[in-house]
């Protein structure tokens, strides 16, 4: 009888100890991924490493974002790799002037995302949550003005589903437009509205209150001016998308849909806002980027994974900058 006993004692002993074990390794579990949501949630912060600062290389640098990190790199030929990869962690990031604009899409389902606000020294200093997925992101050369665009369903402009919305953030009141589209908008002369209005890829002018956007509508695409002092837009002319205004105010670089099919439909081009004319660049391939200008005369976009330059007067040919990269950004 006392066998017996004990071993009905051994198998619930046995029973128990295997419990305990799941429990263990569970909470184990458990504490595992909180701390890599929490890794996660602290790399989505903007944080950059020590000393990696908008100005701290040549003037004029090449900023890019580093595919293999995700980080914020700087170009730099003497630098094992071509580049210093320090700056915080981001989907979309451009600079200018003494403000870098950081997009941060956070993990789950539906697609949420943070605007991050740096300062030069790439401290966070504002953080706004967004609905949806990173696509755009301007600061205008002054740093006061911010805008970025998110889809908010779909996520290709190559697609024929897909909605945008589009914000502006004024630094120096701390006034932000969350969606664009509300602004009073004048289509061929008449004030006009439509459910379908989608805007994205915002450039400021030198003023930080003239700006130009892509509005889609009716199955087309405008090139619009904006006006924030008197909240209004115009637009000046089809089939633009992405504008990129020069940093003399006088030439827009953008994208312009050539074919109707869904690979590589567009073609890089210029447009002259006195003249009216427009001349493609020597870049023949499909770009779906808002082009950069780097100076004057060059311009700087994504394709392929890396980071590619084409002068802007139509000659030449394209120069790859950087492997693994995208988002080219010159802080000045």
């Amino acid at each position: 009888m006392h066998a017996v006993t004990d071993v009905r004692l051994s198998r619930h002993a046995r029973v128990w100890i295997l419990v305990l074990a799941l429990v263990l390794l569970g909470g184990g579990a458990t504490a595992y991924t909180l701390r890599a949501a929490s890794g996660r949630q602290a790399g989505a912060a903007g944080t950059p490493v020590a000393g990696f600062t908008l100005d701290g290389g040549r003037p004029g640098a090449l900023h890019v974002r580093d595919t293999a990190t995700g980080r914020v790199a700087r170009l730099d030929p003497s630098a094992s790799g071509g580049r210093v990869a320090g700056g915080p962690a981001c989907d979309r990031f451009h600079a200018a002037g003494p403000t870098a604009l950081c997009l941060v899409r956070r993990p789950g389902v539906p697609a949420r995302s943070y605007a991050l606000v740096l300062d030069d020294r790439l401290r966070e200093t504002r953080r706004i949550a967004l609905p949806g997925i990173p696509s755009r992101a301007r600061v205008s050369a002054s740093g006061r003005m911010l805008a970025w665009t998110m889809f908010a369903t779909g996520d290709s402009y190559a697609r024929s589903s897909f909605s945008t919305r589009t914000s502006i953030l004024d630094l120096r009141t701390g006034y932000l437009v969350k969606n664009i589209e509300q602004i009073p908008l004048t289509l061929g002369g008449r004030r006009y509205h439509a459910p379908d209005v989608n805007y994205w890829g915002v450039s400021f002018a030198a003023d930080d209150n003239r700006f130009y956007a892509t509005v889609s509508t009716g199955g087309r695409t405008h090139l619009v001016e904006g006006d924030m002092a008197n909240w209004s837009a115009r637009t000046l002319r089809e089939n633009v998308e992405c504008p990129s205004l020069s940093p003399d105010g006088t030439r827009l670089a953008f994208k312009k849909r050539v074919s109707e099919g869904p690979r590589e439909p567009w073609r890089l081009y210029v447009y002259d806002l006195r003249s009216g004319r427009e001349h493609p660049v020597a870049e023949r391939r499909g770009i779906d980027d808002q082009a950069l200008w780097t100076d004057p005369g060059t311009l700087a976009y994504g394709y392929g994974g890396a980071v590619w330059s084409v002068p802007a007067d139509g000659t030449g040919e394209p120069r790859r900058l950087a492997r693994g990269a995208s988002s080219p950004a010159v802080p000045r």
